[in-house]
Parts: structure tokens; C-alpha cells; sequence
């Protein structure tokens, strides 16, 4: 089970095609760093798809 204590949520759009690296670095460039039992969403431009980062502690 995966444990998420806090829910951080973009209020800008992102590229749904970027893979993980490019979804991190763009979470530590927008909230500073990507912090354990987090969970970080964000939307494309039309707001119709989402994308999760969990950060387990480990790794995303």
C-alpha cells in the first residue's frame, strides 16, 4: 500500500507526453523538491487527463 500523507496540485498545464524525469524535475522546479508520501497532479491545457507522481520515499 502506498502511503500519501499530502496531495500538491499544478495550477499550470503539463505536457502529458513527458515521462517521469521530465514530470520531476518540472515538480522540484515548481514546489522545490519532490517530498516522501507526497502526491503530485497535474493537467493537460484542455483539463480532460490528469497525471500522478507518487513519491514513496525511495523513488517516484
Amino acid at each position: 500500500m502506498i502511503r500519501v500523507d499530502a496531495i500538491w496540485l499544478a495550477t499550470e498545464p503539463m505536457d502529458m507526453r513527458a515521462g517521469t524525469d521530465m514530470a520531476l524535475a518540472r515538480v522540484v522546479a515548481v514546489f522545490g523538491e519532490a517530498k516522501p508520501h507526497c502526491a503530485y497532479l497535474s493537467a493537460n491545457r484542455r483539463t480532460n487527463r490528469m497525471k500522478v507522481l507518487v513519491h514513496d520515499g525511495v523513488g517516484i
